[in-house]
């Protein structure tokens, strides 16, 4: 299943893209043992619309156009929890279903468009805090290797 991660926004340079870096990296590595391709990172720009209304309707077109049809999960503060195991199980589900894209979308200071949440397979929260784009990447990337890296029975602090 390739993997590919959306996100309104760039990332600039300096330390956090760095280390989200590093994680996409070791994703890379260690995806295709578990039948995980990572496919990389795309970044469309912030709307400029003057509604936040409108902004989210252009990012989410422009994310229906990036998604195609496979599976997608959203990034959102208000979306579920899940522990890094439960989300290498959604992961493995999905990928044993047969699905052969996953599209994992990072919105924009407005959030996502209504529409696209009724198509996402899953609302994703990294707790109720709201969190920097920066950041949000970093905690993304590493999820994602990590979720790897379960699915490959490495050993696993929480077991």
């Amino acid at each position: 299943m390739r993997i590919v991660v959306h996100a309104v926004g760039r990332m600039k340079a300096g330390a956090e893209k760095e280390l989200a870096e590093r994680y996409f990296d070791r994703l890379a590595k260690a995806g295709p043992a578990v039948g995980l391709e990572f496919a990389g990172v795309s970044e469309s720009p912030e709307s400029r619309a003057r509604t936040a209304a409108e902004r989210k309707r252009e990012e989410g077109q422009r994310l229906a156009e990036i998604a195609g049809g496979g599976t997608l999960v959203l990034l959102d503060e208000r979306g579920r929890n899940l522990t890094s195991r439960e989300i290498g199980e959604k992961m493995a589900a999905w990928r044993d279903a047969g699905e052969r894209r996953l599209t994992i979308a990072i919105g924009g200071p407005d959030g996502h468009d209504e529409a696209m949440r009724h198509q996402a397979a899953l609302s994703l929260s990294f707790g109720a805090q709201t969190w920097p784009h920066q950041l949000v990447r970093v905690m993304l990337a590493e999820q994602l290797y990590r979720a790897a890296t379960i699915l490959a029975g490495h050993p696993y602090h929480r077991d």
